[in-house]
């Protein structure tokens, strides 16, 4: 039921959500919006979808949250996560949940705001050039975070310049007196700092503003670390396995001194970090272990969670799928994480999608390659001997979560 509600039909390629106006109004909802008048209570109004993002951005700016708007080519849901896990220990806290970043998902988010809630941490997906400057109307973020420029949806934006434009859409609407935050490793991003005063970086090298130092690599159970900025030097615990986690916890530790949190509050909230399922989620099965990595990937991504397996114990199993949305970039990056998975010296790899034929191809004669997750599941259950890991990376729509539920079920 929905009583009381507001219906927001959105008409889509494949959908049309007026169709469904009178299911609403039968569960509960008192109105709706509408483009054409219908027999219902209704806002006539000229475009559903462009009236809902208009609600949620006078209704962002009515309960006065700030606003940490965080986007990039990979990392930005771990990155969203970590940085709501250091702010939660002092701050009341609302997030982004699930994959709610797109032109629907964000207004969802922002309507679910309170007057109550002193942050706002919301995630801003994109595939095509002014998608983020959409999102970004909406929420007018304080901070921006961008994580990194890398090759995601390089299909529609044509090259990783195209993709810096994109990504920085979202500073077109922050607040005047906002801040950036941005990895000073990514050699695009570094740029931003070069141009304007209200950057700030994080990173391994000396020159970022807040910087890692000592990295101590412990496996499966996490990285730890020393953050290095003018008046700071802390260790810094992250519950999660990869060098990649180090960056995350970075930009997570830059958004808490933007809000004037202690070190010790922000390292305190880091450390109590758990992953969500299918981001580097550590999954014991009775004799296997599963690294679930299989919301979504891309060449970033899957190379550092291929680093994480060859940094494990035991014998090392690579299950890894299609990556989308490469464009003319599919060939070689697929055979690129073939030949990592050779020069990392993984045992065993399953490849599973059309694209993926590219990492068997290039990875070693132990490779395997299977159409989908339901022919490959058999393969990677023969695949582990007592003591194995074994990691399942892809592109959300290959759905190797099966492949990752069947063999909890049955190891």
């Amino acid at each position: 039921k929905a009583n009381g509600a507001l219906f927001v039909p959105i008409i889509g390629e494949r959908l049309d959500g007026r169709k469904f106006i009178p299911n609403a109004m039968e569960n509960g909802a008192v109105m709706t919006l509408a483009d054409r008048p219908v027999p219902y209570p209704h806002i006539l109004v000229d475009d559903t979808l462009s009236a809902f993002q208009d609600l949620a951005k006078g209704y962002t700016a009515y309960v006065g949250t700030k606003i940490v708007g965080i986007t990039g080519s990979a990392g930005k849901t771990t990155t969203k996560e970590m940085i709501a896990a250091a702010l939660s220990g002092k701050l009341r806290v609302h997030k982004t949940q699930g994959n709610f970043n797109n032109q629907t998902g964000v207004p969802q988010t922002l309507l679910a705001l309170s007057e109550e809630d002193e942050i706002g941490v919301i995630e801003m997906g994109m595939n095509h050039f002014g998608e983020i400057r959409a999102l970004s109307r909406m929420a007018q973020p304080d901070v921006c975070v961008i994580t990194n420029i890398g090759e995601a949806h390089i299909e529609y934006l044509g090259s990783r310049e195209g993709i810096l434009q994109a990504k920085t859409e979202m500073l077109e609407y922050m607040k005047p007196d906002g801040k950036i935050i941005v990895n000073g490793d990514d050699d695009m991003l570094i740029k931003l700092k070069q141009s304007r005063s209200d950057v700030m970086t994080y990173g391994l090298g000396e020159y970022c503003d807040f910087r890692a130092a000592d990295i101590i690599d412990k496996g499966l159970a996490g990285m730890e670390f020393t953050v290095i900025a003018p008046g700071v030097s802390r260790r810094v615990f992250v519950p999660v396995p990869g060098a990649h986690m180090v960056y995350n916890a970075l930009a997570a530790v830059c958004v808490g001194r933007c809000f004037g949190l202690a070190m010790s509050d922000i390292s305190d909230g880091i450390s109590a970090y758990r992953p969500i399922k299918g981001r580097m989620d550590i999954r014991i099965g009775k004799r296997l272990t599963v690294v679930d990595d299989t919301y979504n990937a891309n060449p970033q991504s899957m190379s550092a969670a291929l680093r994480v397996l060859a940094a494990s114990e035991g014998k090392k199993i690579a299950v890894l799928g299609d990556m989308k949305e490469l464009g003319e970039l599919t060939e070689s990056a697929h055979r690129a994480m073939g030949e990592l998975c050779a020069l990392l010296g993984i045992d065993r790899v399953i490849a599973v999608g059309e694209y993926a034929r590219g990492i068997a191809d290039a990875a070693h004669e132990s490779a395997a390659w299977y159409p989908d997750a339901e022919s490959a599941v058999d393969a990677a259950r023969a695949a582990f001997t007592e003591g194995s890991v074994l990691l399942c990376k892809a592109s959300h729509s290959m759905h190797l979560e099966k492949i990752v539920e069947e063999l909890l079920k049955t190891t």
